[in-house]
């Protein structure tokens, strides 16, 4: 696992690291299904039957946070309006858009615990992080992460 809990007054937070982009926002993805799930266990949704697709969201000026906010917000829509619930992914970054092939289940059969109801741009963050440079852990549960690679940090609002 490379995404943590952060801790927030009110809402409820995603840190995570990777050494790609595209691993940072997948990381995000997973945290985010993870954290609405009545049972935490991802193999809990393994007896359930997939669909494959192709998901994409555009992004101007070549603004990944903006676009993280986004794909996390469209996987939000998919899950609770569409009934695709994503179990899988394998995402792409150009300039114009970041897509994803994506396997999902019928969301009627997931059961949920929390409810997101929105993806904050408070206190967002998706950047490179340059070789030896260092990010604070957030105490108690979040490591200190040593450049190169790449952090992504969301606020959800629950």
């Amino acid at each position: 696992m490379s995404w943590w809990i952060l801790p927030t007054t009110a809402d409820i937070g995603i840190r995570a690291f990777s050494s790609t982009a595209e691993g940072a926002i997948n990381e995000c993805v997973f945290g985010l299904q993870s954290i609405q799930l009545e049972d935490k266990s991802p193999e809990s949704l393994n007896h359930l039957t997939r669909s494959n697709g192709v998901w994409t969201v555009g992004i101007k000026n070549n603004d990944l946070e903006r676009g993280l906010v986004k794909f996390l917000e469209e996987i939000l829509y998919r899950g609770s309006v569409e009934n695709q619930w994503l179990v899988d992914l394998a995402i792409k970054i150009n300039d114009e858009s970041i897509s994803a092939h994506v396997s999902w289940v019928d969301s009627e059969f997931v059961g949920r615990e929390i409810e997101i109801k929105a993806v904050t741009l408070h206190e967002l963050v998706f950047r490179e992080i340059k070789m030896g440079e260092i990010v604070k852990g957030v105490n108690p549960n979040i490591p200190t992460f040593e450049g190169p690679g790449w952090m992504a940090q969301v606020v959800l609002d629950i």
